[in-house]
């Protein structure tokens, strides 16, 4: 087969995974949207690079784009696998449970994309076939998620039941994505002659964007969209200007100057104006991220403690159970475990150390300049405007993601895009280009060959075991929606067979549990011989499956509370020595998430339950003193000291919860009991005997 097949064969294969990631999904299969969108992705780049592959055996030839950006992006890649080979949870770090977004492997497969984007895409009639579907995608897309915000029911493919759910990312990310279309529909108004009928339709499109960017209400997106067509209006004004020197009729950039004045007004307006749409359409969303100064705590204590490579990728959240600002207790979202923090670039550069964190902004920085330098080059060359408007793209998805955690798609489509620039840069550029020849020197040709055999080789290894761990995501799915425990366990086991990761021992745990639970229920006080044994049986694999997540990963605090939670069930029915095995899991959990009141509070209700009212009581206030409006810590207290004859006391810590929830029945008929003296039961903790599995 000759190189130039083998060539289109490349191309055609990035080609679609770049223009359907947007669209793609996997419908009535009940696996999410975004690990639908990592099998294209695997698939789609690793045939790309093989086909690529091959072609330099037929031509001898290998072009790859000569770029301190492209080289930065290969120190990103390295700072990353450093940090995740000393994180101390090397399969969290490397690959995380299916292709995380902040692994090391994602990593490399974006760069990877970037790079295969670079060298594919360099020829200016590619790269403008390759920003004309991108487009036709997102407006696809649009019109998708307009007809599923009327018709969710109908348009929920098994898999998007909300109004709000989308194939995009989180519905302020479907926000961005119509802003990067109204962004990209402004390049292509401004630079590039069109048919008066596609005019039309496009202007259509860009003002069906705006409403939806409208609906979503999010107002960082107003700001990012007038800030970029603000940049292009200075531009195609700085243009206009050039070319009138030359003689040449130019038009006033009308539609960025009206872009503009839209943001500006929703942006203006956005208490008033902007929750129109929204509150007409009946449309609510209630997304949540820690702030910037909560991400920068958190960097700036991983820094403290592991300064060079950091807790490791794809560790945020174990970085803000450890770190998380004390403030935040004072919140409704004290509990919350955020595996992300404010920006996902934030997010990446937080776990890597100071070796993520330069690499990241050493590419950044490079793109950037680079970008600068290129911008004010064309403006006396105008030579080459399907670079410009890819590098525009790239920055609105960069900055979106600086700022916001875009998810998956929009950070792959700005990796995208920036490799796409730098390819258009260095093939215009004179000696832009690394040629490396081979098949004239016998040496040259032996190791060459040698190492596309070993990246074909990497690739076809990669993706099959991708695929093996994309298997068991349906099993996975399955379990949590079966509505037998017996289908839940059949499910999970086969989903661990595929892929053992901490997430699917837990709720292996969890599912027999619920047997253990179960058996316990039904059988009472008279469970027969059989029973027994499997009552028995449950509570061995539940200890076993959050032993063996423990040790998959004991960074993670959710895998000891886990396993707290089953030996303190087994406390409630008898087990000997459960409670001290809970109080000890918990202890260890508590370690990993120290700032966490609701672990101290339930190793105050185990010390209780040993008979050791004095530490239950020390667990008890430091949970108090981490939260200070801390209910249940209250009643806790009042518990202990009525226990211990101390009535004034139990009723002041009575009274202190009941003025910080005045309306509370139980707490008031509590109260009243401790007051009058009368022996009734008294209220418990609302779900601190018991948490629940994150």
């Amino acid at each position: 087969m000759s190189s130039k097949i083998l060539n289109k064969l490349s191309f055609l294969s990035l080609f679609v995974v770049i223009v359907l990631l947007p669209i793609f999904f996997l419908p009535f299969t009940t696996i999410p949207v975004e690990t639908s969108k990592g099998i294209l992705l695997v698939i789609g780049l690793i045939a790309s690079v093989i086909f690529w592959t091959i072609a330099r055996f037929s031509d001898g030839r290998i072009d790859l784009p000569k770029s301190t950006a492209m080289l930065a992006s290969g120190g990103v890649v390295l700072a990353t696998f450093l940090s995740a080979l000393f994180s101390g949870s090397l399969g969290v770090s490397l690959f995380g449970t299916i292709l995380d977004i902040g692994s090391f492997w994602f990593i490399f497969a974006a760069v990877l994309l970037m790079l295969m984007s670079a060298v594919i895409f360099k020829d200016q009639k590619k790269a403008q076939f390759l920003l004309f579907g991108t487009v036709a995608s997102a407006a696809l897309v649009l019109v998708f998620q307009a007809l599923h915000i009327f018709l969710p029911h109908i348009l929920s493919f098994g898999i998007l039941p909300n109004a709000t759910d989308n194939i995009v990312g989180s519905w302020n990310t479907l926000g961005i994505f119509a802003g990067f279309f109204v962004v990209a529909s402004l390049f292509i108004f401004e630079f590039y002659p069109l048919a008066k009928r596609i005019r039309i339709a496009l202007g259509a499109f860009t003002v069906f964007a705006l409403l939806l960017i409208a609906v979503v209400n999010f107002v960082f997106v107003w700001e990012i969209v007038g800030i970029f067509a603000l940049l292009l209006f200075v531009y195609k004004v700085s243009i206009n200007t050039s070319q009138k020197e030359q003689g040449t009729k130019v038009q006033f950039p009308i539609f960025s100057f009206a872009i503009i004045l839209a943001a500006l007004f929703f942006f203006m307006s956005s208490g008033f104006i902007g929750g129109l749409l929204p509150t007409k359409l009946k449309i609510s969303t209630n997304e949540v991220n820690p702030s910037f100064l909560s991400t920068a705590s958190v960097t700036k204590s991983v820094l403290k403690t592991n300064p060079v490579f950091g807790l490791g990728p794809n560790r945020f959240a174990d970085a803000w159970a450890l770190y998380k600002p004390t403030i935040i207790n004072s919140t409704q979202f004290w509990d919350v475990s955020f595996t992300s923090g404010s920006g996902l670039l934030p997010t990446l550069m937080t776990t890597t150390g100071i070796i993520g964190i330069l690499a990241w902004l050493a590419f950044l920085a490079l793109f950037v300049l680079s970008g600068i330098r290129w911008l004010f080059f064309n403006l006396k060359s105008n030579a080459n405007l399907e670079s410009i408007s890819f590098f525009f793209l790239a920055l609105y998805l960069f900055c979106s993601a600086f700022f916001y955690g875009t998810g998956t798609v929009l950070f792959l489509m700005a990796l995208v895009f920036a490799g796409v620039f730098i390819g258009l840069v260095s093939s215009t550029r004179k000696n832009g280009e690394i040629s490396i020849l081979f098949l004239n020197d016998h040496r040259k040709s032996f190791f060459s060959m040698l190492l596309l055999v070993i990246v074909m080789i990497i690739s076809a290894a990669v993706g099959f075991k991708y695929i093996q761990r994309f298997a068991s995501v349906p099993y996975f799915t399955r379990t949590l929606g079966a509505t037998t425990i017996e289908g839940a366990e059949l499910n999970i086991k086969k989903a661990l067979t595929l892929h053992s990761n901490d997430l699917y021992l837990r709720t292996y745990s969890q599912v027999y549990l619920l047997k253990f639970n179960s058996i316990v229920a039904n059988g009472g006080q008279n469970l027969s011989d059989a029973d027994k044994a499997s009552l028995q049986t449950s509570l061995d694999q539940a200890v076993n499956g959050s032993q063996l997540a423990t040790q998959h990963n004991n960074k993670n605090y959710l895998n000891y509370q886990m396993l707290g939670s089953i030996y303190q069930t087994a406390g409630f029915v008898g087990v000997k020595d459960a409670y001290i095995k809970a109080l000890e899991a918990y202890t260890q959990a508590s370690n990993l998430n120290p700032a966490n009141p609701r672990l101290k509070l339930v190793m105050a209700n185990i010390s209780s339950a040993l008979n050791d009212n004095t530490q239950a009581k020390v667990y008890a206030n430091q949970a108090l003193t981490l939260k200070p409006d801390y209910i249940d810590a209250l009643v806790v207290l009042s518990q202990i000291a009525k226990s211990e004859g101390n009535i004034n006391e139990a009723i002041s810590y009575a009274e202190k919860a009941l003025v910080l929830s005045p309306g509370n029945k139980d707490l008031i008929k509590y109260t009243e009991t401790l007051r009058g003296g009368t022996p009734t039961p008294t209220p418990t903790p609302t779900s601190d005997a018991t948490p629940s599995n994150q």
